[in-house]
Protein backbone atom coordinates (compact mmCIF):
# COMPACT_ATOMS: atom_id res chain seq x y z
CA UNK A 1 0.00 0.00 0.00
CA UNK A 2 0.96 3.61 -1.01
CA UNK A 3 1.87 5.81 1.95
CA UNK A 4 0.48 8.99 1.73
CA UNK A 5 3.09 10.63 3.92
CA UNK A 6 6.21 9.04 2.51
CA UNK A 7 9.85 10.28 4.10
CA UNK A 8 11.15 9.39 1.11
CA UNK A 9 9.41 11.35 -1.46
CA UNK A 10 8.38 14.58 -1.39
CA UNK A 11 4.44 15.06 -0.95
CA UNK A 12 2.02 18.18 -0.82
CA UNK A 13 -1.36 18.52 1.42
CA UNK A 14 -3.45 21.18 -0.52
CA UNK A 15 -6.76 22.55 -1.02
CA UNK A 16 -8.97 25.26 0.12
CA UNK A 17 -10.07 26.30 3.69
CA UNK A 18 -13.67 24.47 4.22
CA UNK A 19 -15.43 22.97 2.19
CA UNK A 20 -17.46 24.98 -0.03
CA UNK A 21 -19.66 24.14 -3.18
CA UNK A 22 -19.49 21.15 -5.69
CA UNK A 23 -17.98 23.34 -8.49
CA UNK A 24 -15.31 25.24 -6.46
CA UNK A 25 -14.26 22.00 -4.50
CA UNK A 26 -13.95 20.42 -8.28
CA UNK A 27 -11.99 23.37 -9.72
CA UNK A 28 -9.39 22.68 -7.33
CA UNK A 29 -9.25 18.84 -7.52
CA UNK A 30 -8.96 19.42 -11.18
CA UNK A 31 -6.32 21.35 -10.52
CA UNK A 32 -4.38 19.03 -8.17
CA UNK A 33 -4.65 16.30 -10.33
CA UNK A 34 -3.39 17.60 -13.31
CA UNK A 35 -0.25 19.01 -10.99
CA UNK A 36 0.07 15.62 -8.83
CA UNK A 37 1.87 13.83 -11.44
CA UNK A 38 4.71 15.99 -11.13
CA UNK A 39 5.11 15.86 -7.27
CA UNK A 40 6.70 12.75 -6.60
CA UNK A 41 5.08 11.63 -3.04
CA UNK A 42 1.75 12.77 -4.75
CA UNK A 43 -0.86 15.61 -3.94
CA UNK A 44 -3.45 14.52 -0.69
CA UNK A 45 -6.45 17.04 -1.25
CA UNK A 46 -7.63 19.15 1.93
CA UNK A 47 -10.76 20.68 3.16
CA UNK A 48 -12.33 20.83 5.95
CA UNK A 49 -16.29 20.31 6.83
CA UNK A 50 -15.78 22.68 9.95
CA UNK A 51 -13.56 25.10 11.09
CA UNK A 52 -14.60 25.05 14.76
CA UNK A 53 -11.95 27.16 16.34
CA UNK A 54 -12.86 30.85 14.61
CA UNK A 55 -11.88 33.88 16.30
CA UNK A 56 -15.64 35.43 15.84
CA UNK A 57 -18.50 33.29 16.73
CA UNK A 58 -20.01 34.80 13.89
CA UNK A 59 -17.36 33.96 11.63
CA UNK A 60 -17.97 31.17 8.42
CA UNK A 61 -17.02 27.88 9.62
CA UNK A 62 -18.32 25.54 6.75
CA UNK A 63 -21.13 23.27 5.82
CA UNK A 64 -21.00 20.57 9.03
CA UNK A 65 -20.08 17.00 9.37
CA UNK A 66 -23.13 15.99 7.33
CA UNK A 67 -23.57 17.89 4.45
CA UNK A 68 -19.05 18.49 4.62
CA UNK A 69 -18.50 14.66 4.29
CA UNK A 70 -21.34 14.38 1.30
CA UNK A 71 -19.59 16.91 -0.35
CA UNK A 72 -16.22 15.22 0.11
CA UNK A 73 -17.67 11.86 -0.77
CA UNK A 74 -18.88 13.44 -4.60
CA UNK A 75 -15.72 15.07 -4.96
CA UNK A 76 -13.74 11.55 -4.68
CA UNK A 77 -16.31 9.75 -6.52
CA UNK A 78 -15.13 12.40 -9.27
CA UNK A 79 -11.91 12.75 -8.81
CA UNK A 80 -10.45 9.58 -7.48
CA UNK A 81 -7.87 11.67 -5.38
CA UNK A 82 -6.97 10.82 -1.76
CA UNK A 83 -8.86 12.95 0.94
CA UNK A 84 -7.85 14.30 3.93
CA UNK A 85 -10.00 16.37 6.58
CA UNK A 86 -9.92 18.20 10.31
CA UNK A 87 -11.74 16.04 13.08
CA UNK A 88 -12.35 18.44 16.36
CA UNK A 89 -14.63 16.01 18.50
CA UNK A 90 -13.72 12.30 19.12
CA UNK A 91 -17.12 11.08 17.84
CA UNK A 92 -16.30 12.70 14.78
CA UNK A 93 -13.17 10.62 13.51
CA UNK A 94 -15.56 7.04 12.80
CA UNK A 95 -18.02 8.40 10.09
CA UNK A 96 -15.13 10.70 8.61
CA UNK A 97 -13.17 7.71 8.04
CA UNK A 98 -15.88 6.14 5.98
CA UNK A 99 -15.10 9.13 3.26
CA UNK A 100 -11.91 10.55 3.79
CA UNK A 101 -8.79 8.58 3.69
CA UNK A 102 -6.83 10.42 6.28
CA UNK A 103 -7.58 12.17 9.53
CA UNK A 104 -5.77 15.63 10.55
CA UNK A 105 -5.83 16.94 14.11
CA UNK A 106 -5.78 20.62 14.42
CA UNK A 107 -2.85 22.37 15.94
CA UNK A 108 -5.51 24.10 19.51
CA UNK A 109 -6.56 19.81 19.63
CA UNK A 110 -2.53 18.70 19.60
CA UNK A 111 -2.94 17.25 23.18
CA UNK A 112 -6.72 15.95 23.79
CA UNK A 113 -6.37 12.44 24.65
CA UNK A 114 -9.64 11.12 23.50
CA UNK A 115 -9.31 12.88 19.97
CA UNK A 116 -6.50 11.61 19.02
CA UNK A 117 -7.33 7.90 20.30
CA UNK A 118 -10.35 8.33 18.27
CA UNK A 119 -8.21 8.90 15.26
CA UNK A 120 -5.74 6.53 15.75
CA UNK A 121 -8.23 3.41 16.38
CA UNK A 122 -9.87 4.60 12.79
CA UNK A 123 -6.72 2.87 11.37
CA UNK A 124 -6.62 5.61 9.20
CA UNK A 125 -3.37 7.74 8.55
CA UNK A 126 -3.51 10.80 10.66
CA UNK A 127 -1.77 13.59 10.78
CA UNK A 128 -1.14 16.17 14.17
CA UNK A 129 -0.39 19.78 13.59
CA UNK A 130 2.15 21.61 16.41
CA UNK A 131 0.11 23.69 19.03
CA UNK A 132 1.79 27.26 18.56
CA UNK A 133 2.87 27.26 21.90
CA UNK A 134 4.47 23.78 22.35
CA UNK A 135 7.97 22.93 21.65
CA UNK A 136 9.10 20.28 19.02
CA UNK A 137 9.71 17.25 21.54
CA UNK A 138 6.59 17.60 23.09
CA UNK A 139 5.11 16.11 20.37
CA UNK A 140 6.18 12.83 20.84
CA UNK A 141 3.33 12.27 23.69
CA UNK A 142 0.67 13.25 20.74
CA UNK A 143 2.18 10.45 18.28
CA UNK A 144 2.08 8.15 21.22
CA UNK A 145 -0.98 8.51 21.57
CA UNK A 146 -2.46 8.17 17.91
CA UNK A 147 -0.25 4.73 17.77
CA UNK A 148 -1.24 3.10 20.86
CA UNK A 149 -4.70 3.28 19.93
CA UNK A 150 -4.50 2.16 16.11
CA UNK A 151 -5.63 -0.92 15.34
CA UNK A 152 -3.08 -1.78 12.45
CA UNK A 153 0.25 -2.66 13.25
CA UNK A 154 1.72 0.49 10.67
CA UNK A 155 -0.19 3.11 11.28
CA UNK A 156 0.96 5.76 9.45
CA UNK A 157 1.35 9.31 11.55
CA UNK A 158 2.86 12.60 10.63
CA UNK A 159 3.16 15.77 12.71
CA UNK A 160 2.87 19.22 11.20
CA UNK A 161 4.97 22.63 12.38
CA UNK A 162 2.63 25.29 11.65
CA UNK A 163 4.47 28.26 13.52
CA UNK A 164 5.34 29.67 16.92
CA UNK A 165 3.72 32.46 18.88
CA UNK A 166 5.41 35.45 18.32
CA UNK A 167 3.42 37.76 21.01
CA UNK A 168 0.01 38.35 20.32
CA UNK A 169 -1.01 38.88 16.48
CA UNK A 170 2.39 36.70 14.84
CA UNK A 171 3.77 33.68 14.31
CA UNK A 172 7.79 32.41 13.48
CA UNK A 173 8.93 29.03 12.28
CA UNK A 174 12.01 27.47 14.07
CA UNK A 175 14.00 25.97 10.85
CA UNK A 176 15.12 23.79 13.33
CA UNK A 177 11.72 22.33 14.11
CA UNK A 178 11.92 19.83 11.42
CA UNK A 179 14.61 17.94 12.51
CA UNK A 180 13.80 17.70 16.22
CA UNK A 181 10.27 16.71 15.53
CA UNK A 182 11.39 13.79 13.56
CA UNK A 183 13.85 12.68 15.87
CA UNK A 184 11.47 13.12 18.94
CA UNK A 185 8.47 11.42 16.98
CA UNK A 186 10.34 9.32 14.78
CA UNK A 187 7.44 10.16 11.98
CA UNK A 188 7.00 12.21 9.29
CA UNK A 189 7.36 16.29 9.17
CA UNK A 190 5.40 18.45 7.15
CA UNK A 191 5.29 22.42 7.41
CA UNK A 192 2.34 24.14 7.06
CA UNK A 193 3.58 26.91 4.48
CA UNK A 194 -0.06 28.95 4.92
CA UNK A 195 -1.10 28.92 8.09
CA UNK A 196 2.66 30.01 9.89
CA UNK A 197 2.03 33.09 8.04
CA UNK A 198 -1.45 33.76 9.77
CA UNK A 199 -1.58 36.91 11.84
CA UNK A 200 -4.23 35.63 14.77
CA UNK A 201 -6.15 38.10 15.43
CA UNK A 202 -5.09 40.78 13.65
CA UNK A 203 -7.55 40.78 10.53
CA UNK A 204 -10.72 42.86 10.23
CA UNK A 205 -13.04 42.70 12.90
CA UNK A 206 -10.84 40.54 14.68
CA UNK A 207 -10.71 37.52 12.33
CA UNK A 208 -6.90 36.35 11.33
CA UNK A 209 -4.82 38.36 9.08
CA UNK A 210 -2.08 36.87 7.13
CA UNK A 211 0.83 38.11 4.74
CA UNK A 212 0.92 35.13 1.87
CA UNK A 213 4.04 37.18 -0.39
CA UNK A 214 5.80 35.09 2.83
CA UNK A 215 4.49 31.67 1.67
CA UNK A 216 7.14 30.37 -1.31
CA UNK A 217 10.27 31.39 0.82
CA UNK A 218 9.56 29.81 3.72
CA UNK A 219 7.97 26.75 1.95
CA UNK A 220 11.43 26.59 0.26
CA UNK A 221 13.33 27.19 3.68
CA UNK A 222 11.23 24.02 5.28
CA UNK A 223 12.63 22.16 1.89
CA UNK A 224 16.01 22.78 2.63
CA UNK A 225 15.90 22.63 6.17
CA UNK A 226 14.45 18.52 6.41
CA UNK A 227 10.52 18.67 5.98
CA UNK A 228 8.89 15.79 3.89
CA UNK A 229 5.99 17.39 2.88
CA UNK A 230 4.20 20.29 2.44
CA UNK A 231 0.75 21.75 3.64
CA UNK A 232 -1.00 24.41 1.92
CA UNK A 233 -4.16 26.04 1.31
CA UNK A 234 -5.05 26.93 -1.89
CA UNK A 235 -7.86 28.62 -3.42
CA UNK A 236 -9.10 30.57 -7.27
CA UNK A 237 -10.05 33.87 -5.44
CA UNK A 238 -8.45 34.24 -2.06
CA UNK A 239 -9.75 37.72 -1.07
CA UNK A 240 -12.97 36.13 -1.34
CA UNK A 241 -13.00 32.70 0.16
CA UNK A 242 -14.52 32.32 3.34
CA UNK A 243 -12.44 31.62 5.10
CA UNK A 244 -8.47 32.09 6.00
CA UNK A 245 -8.43 34.29 2.65
CA UNK A 246 -5.06 36.42 3.94
CA UNK A 247 -2.87 33.49 4.05
CA UNK A 248 -4.05 31.14 1.21
CA UNK A 249 -1.84 30.99 -2.02
CA UNK A 250 -3.92 32.06 -4.97
CA UNK A 251 -4.50 28.78 -7.00
CA UNK A 252 -2.66 30.08 -9.98
CA UNK A 253 0.40 30.65 -8.17
CA UNK A 254 0.89 26.55 -7.38
CA UNK A 255 2.02 25.79 -10.47
CA UNK A 256 5.31 27.83 -10.04
CA UNK A 257 5.48 27.04 -6.99
CA UNK A 258 5.50 23.28 -6.44
CA UNK A 259 7.74 23.34 -9.98
CA UNK A 260 10.82 25.27 -7.58
CA UNK A 261 9.64 22.93 -4.46
CA UNK A 262 10.10 19.49 -6.23
CA UNK A 263 13.40 21.27 -8.05
CA UNK A 264 14.47 22.30 -4.31
CA UNK A 265 13.89 18.81 -3.13
CA UNK A 266 15.62 16.59 -5.22
CA UNK A 267 18.90 19.04 -5.02
CA UNK A 268 18.36 18.77 -1.42
CA UNK A 269 18.18 15.32 -1.34
CA UNK A 270 20.54 14.49 -4.21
Amino acid sequence: MTALFPVDRLFIIAGPCVVEGDALNLEIARELQRLSNRVPGGIVYKASFDKANRSNRGAARGPGVQQGLDSLRRLKDATGMSLITDVHLPEQCAEAATVVDALQIPAFLCRQTDLLEAAGATGKPVNVKKGQWLQPEGMRGAVEKVRAAAKVPACEVAVTERGTFFGYGDLVVDMRSFTRMRDATGAPVIFDATHSVQRPGLGEGGSSGGAREFIPSLAMAAIAAGANGIFLETHPDPDNAPSDGPNMLPLHELDGLLTRLVSLWENVHR
